[in-house]
């Protein structure tokens, strides 16, 4: 009842339907003045449409010529000569004036919020037989290698149709594996592996991906490794560095969900104060990892923000922090001096922090990557990598270069991002899916 009092109300302030519409004066029949004949319209032509209109109350115009015998518009009445608005007496479904003050605020939120947000369509409440479930990560994985597979797959097939396994077809093979960024260690070990077994005989190309599969597992099995959080370490100390555009803040923000979900308490440090576009990402992925984040205004010294930040970790007694860094290129010496400050810092509350350094890489940028692992692992210390932007190259052989290289553990990979898509790196899954293989 009350909303329906509401509605009657507005409906007559804004112009609902059953707001009282004001005809226009009507015309006497006293000849017209100078000023209308010059506005009346010439003999022969159409009358122009009359605009129903109220002039207000102190408009002259609006008074009744005296002895014409005219009746003031429907809505007002006379008072001392004057036509004023009528004051109706209030029905009995007018809302009060202070029913209708404490709920105005109520309305302008509600017209505002209607205005601009789209509410989403209801979920059905059962999901019918055969729909299609959210994808499992094996399934995310290998959609999201797809593009590092397809070019690899296809062209092992043609290769290897209708074709005995000789040195030519072999060197075909290494050339493959070299344009999807394997490295040169890895493809002589594959292209060896089938000349010891199969030479000079006929073999199909799912044969070949499965001798792919099985050497690209055996060069990341010892470097897949999840990444232990020490429980005597209050607070644990993660610092994230990296190339700009490699990923660091979204791969915060999907590692402190994660922690979070299993069971820790996680707190994270805006520590890439260049850009003012870092700190609010970071806090906007803390808001839905639901972990507070310690920040300070763009511009501002990020070795005293890890200061801050390791203070505000231990008197909350947090289990995990996780430190951002301003993007920086592996050749810029003046800023790999800065990321070398904050371990500094952080090292005056804990001499064994950061705990962990995490190396997060742009697979899409293929040989690149090797270097900034060799860069940032002298100077900052790094002890793992997060591979990112798989599902974005045709490059994903590029992880496989770099086991080959380095002795660092590969912790995560992310195909996607959504706040799920990371997870703790499988190298017979890895394996299996960029040979384009069913998982085991």
């Amino acid at each position: 009842m009350a909303e329906e009092r509401k509605r009657g109300f507005f409906g007559r302030l804004f112009g609902g339907d059953d707001q009282p519409v004001i005809p226009a004066q009507q015309s006497s029949d006293l000849p017209p003045t100078d000023a209308q004949a010059a506005h009346e319209p010439a003999l022969g032509q159409a009358e122009p449409a009359a605009v129903p209109a109220a002039p207000p109350a102190s408009d002259p115009e609006l008074s009744p010529l005296p002895g014409s015998g005219e009746q003031p518009a429907p809505g007002f009445r006379m008072a001392d000569g004057q036509v004023v608005p009528e004051i109706r007496p209030a029905a009995e479904d007018d809302a009060t004036l202070d029913e209708l003050a404490a709920a105005l605020p109520e309305l302008l939120e509600q017209l505002r919020t209607e205005s601009v947000v789209t509410p989403p369509p209801p979920a059905p409440a059962s999901s019918p037989a055969g729909d299609k479930q959210q994808p499992n990560w094996w399934e995310r994985l290998r959609s999201g290698l797809s593009r590092s597979s397809q070019p690899l797959t296809s062209g092992i097939a043609g290769v290897f149709t209708k074709r005995r396994l000789d040195r030519e077809s072999l060197d075909d093979l290494e050339d493959l594996l070299l344009q999807a960024d394997l490295g040169v260690e890895t493809a002589a070990r594959i292209t060896d592996a089938l000349s010891r077994e199969r030479l000079n005989r006929d073999i199909s190309p799912e044969e070949v991906r499965a001798v792919l599969a099985g050497e690209v597992e055996k060069a990341l099995a010892p470097l897949a490794r999840p990444l232990q959080v020490d429980a005597g370490k209050t607070p644990f100390v993660i610092l994230v560095v990296g190339v700009n555009g490699t990923g660091k803040t979204t791969t915060i923000g999907k590692l402190a969900a994660r922690l979070h979900r299993e069971g820790r308490t996680v707190m994270l440090a805006a520590g890439d104060t260049f850009r003012a576009a870092a700190i609010e990402q970071l806090k906007i992925w803390g808001e839905r990892a639901r972990v507070p984040v310690i920040s300070r205004a763009s511009g501002a010294d990020a070795a005293g923000l890890a200061f801050d930040a390791m203070v505000e970790a231990k008197k909350a007694a947090t289990n995990v922090l996780i430190v951002d860094t301003a993007g920086r290129l592996q050749n810029k010496a003046e800023l790999m001096a800065e990321l070398a400050k904050i371990i500094r810092v952080i090292r005056k509350h804990d001499p064994t922090a950061p705990h962990s350094v995490l190396l997060t890489l742009d697979a899409t940028t293929g040989q690149n990557a090797l270097n900034q692992v060799e860069v940032f692992r002298d100077q900052a210390g790094v002890t793992g990598l997060v591979m990112t932007k798989l599902d974005g190259t045709a490059r994903g052989g590029i992880l496989v270069a770099i086991a080959a290289r380095t002795s660092l553990p590969v912790h995560f990979i992310g195909v996607g991002e959504g706040i799920d898509d990371l997870s703790p790196f499988a190298a017979g899954d890895f394996a299996r899916a960029i040979a384009g293989l069913d998982q085991r």
